[in-house]
């Protein structure tokens, strides 16, 4: 049995599992013991997703709102323990109070909805006008932020190597667009298919970042997570679209170690098969395309993205050459045989994957 209308919730975090072990080695507590007890949280968390999704969930809290073209938001403060969602703080249509992080999580949330309703024509993450749960200040020095399914969480950090997890707006946007993926083609979440699913949320994630700060694609610095590493850490983000590979290189973190291309993917059976790794291939191949098109990058290369996305074509367990090849049909089919076609097909050449 699976919650949510039939489509089976994935736990998804923005902080890939091999970044908190190898924090969770490190000899200085102050950085192995957060990390160490985020890596359990998470697989708590997991766990109870996965008993769910067998036994079924109690069902949501709050139904759809009348009117879908607008976000019905609820943020929660767990107050530093591992309750959900926690206490209601604020709703929607109040006005921000002297916390930051519930001010961000809420302007966070809104940003997303504003994405997918304006430029896509999809009421919330569902479709339907799903209201938008999150929980701030989850745990005591948590390492990362998650969908669970049913809503959005947020650590504060440790404070040393990560910060609060609501500060980039890019890191909302990618954890809710796995829902958007669950209610959609519902990738599975394992090799491939797995690091399609999180390559979509941070193509959408870093979309939503551009069209709240109104960046061209030439203007984005394509980012994920652009301000949430701490000043001590050699690095910019977690991860590069532009550059895979460079997003940090740090004595305490390691170096990342997306590849940009096939000719470097990564097979290993650890963060199931690689999902946060390999998804480097397919981001850069969006930004390839995004930034030969030009302009905004939600008009059109995000438009074909989310074509395919939803389209219902994408199988579950989709290869990359896969959602590859949807993605040229979907560019000749919404803008001929011209520029955009031409840009997608070099983008995967370029990056190695062959289109069917």
């Amino acid at each position: 049995m699976t919650t949510n209308g039939g489509h089976e919730p994935v736990f998804c975090t923005i902080v890939p599992p091999h970044l908190l072990d190898k924090l969770a080695r490190d000899s200085d507590p102050a950085l192995s013991g957060p990390a160490r007890r985020s890596l359990e949280r998470d697989a708590l968390e997991r766990t109870r997703r996965r008993l769910t999704t067998v036994i079924g969930g109690q069902p949501a809290a709050a139904a759809a709102p009348a009117d879908g073209d607008q976000p019905h938001r609820t943020i929660f403060d767990a107050g530093h323990k591992q309750h959900l969602p926690g206490k209601k703080v604020r709703t929607e249509g109040s006005e921000p109070g002297s916390d930051a992080t519930v001010n961000r999580a809420y302007a966070g949330l809104g940003a997303t909805f504003e994405l997918y309703l304006k430029v896509y024509g999809r009421r919330s993450i569902d479709g339907q006008g799903l209201p938008l749960n999150a929980t701030v200040h989850f745990d005591k020095d948590y390492d990362n932020a998650f969908w669970n399914g049913e809503q959005m969480v947020f650590g504060d950090g440790d404070g040393e190597i990560f910060l609060d997890f609501t500060i980039p707006v890019d890191v909302i946007g990618h954890e809710l667009t796995h829902g958007v993926t669950q209610y959609t083609a519902n990738l599975a979440y394992f090799g491939q298919s797995g690091a399609l699913n999180e390559s979509l949320s941070d193509v959408f994630g870093s979309l939503i970042k551009q069209y709240t700060l109104r960046q061209t694609a030439a203007d984005a610095d394509w980012l994920i997570g652009a301000g949430l590493l701490a000043p001590r850490v050699q690095g910019e983000a977690l991860r590069s679209m532009k550059a895979p590979g460079t997003a940090y290189d740090d004595d305490v973190l390691g170096k990342d170690p997306q590849p940009a291309d096939m000719q470097h993917y990564v097979h290993t059976g650890r963060d199931n098969g690689g999902v946060h790794i390999n998804s480097g291939i397919p981001n850069h191949a969006f930004y390839i395309a995004a930034t030969a098109i030009g302009g905004y990058a939600w008009e059109k290369t995000g438009q074909i993205w989310y074509d395919v996305l939803t389209g219902g074509k994408l199988k579950e367990d989709a290869q990359f050459a896969d959602f590859a090849t949807l993605t040229v049909k979907a560019a000749r089919e919404r803008f001929g045989a011209g520029a955009e076609l031409q840009a997608v097909e070099k983008a995967w050449e370029e990056v190695g994957v062959e289109t069917l």
